[in-house]
């Protein structure tokens, strides 16, 4: 287990916030699919800050940083998933690198260790 970030659709915060339980993020039908415009624009920033594409199966497309051992990133159809060690180096890229991915304003950041989602 690691210390994981999540990016959405604006959208999903919505729903998650006027959701009345805790297993919101459990079931996928809550979760707004991307559009493929955007599942291209979020696979090319990867690409650009260093994710190197390591396998693509049915749950999407996982990524691993190039530098940084452990840190890694699964592009599903409703979510961008980050994760890394309890390394202060590894939990520091990933949740940088979230917040920059939400600097189109169409997506938002979730950290569940650290209060849920990130307000500016």
């Amino acid at each position: 287990m690691g210390y994981t970030i999540s990016i959405y659709r604006r959208e999903v915060k919505s729903k998650q916030l006027a959701y009345e339980g805790e297993d919101f993020f459990e079931n996928t039908d809550n979760l707004l699919p991307f559009t493929s415009d955007q599942k291209e624009t979020l696979e090319k920033r990867l690409l650009n800050y260093g994710y190197l594409l390591q396998n693509e199966n049915a749950t999407g497309k996982q990524f691993e940083h190039k530098k940084l051992k452990g840190v890694l990133a699964l592009l599903t159809d409703h979510a961008l998933y980050f994760e890394s060690g309890f390394t202060e180096q590894g939990v520091f890229e990933i949740s940088m690198t979230a917040s920059e991915f939400t600097d189109t304003d169409e997506f938002v950041k979730y950290d569940p260790q650290n209060e849920g989602w990130e307000e500016f």
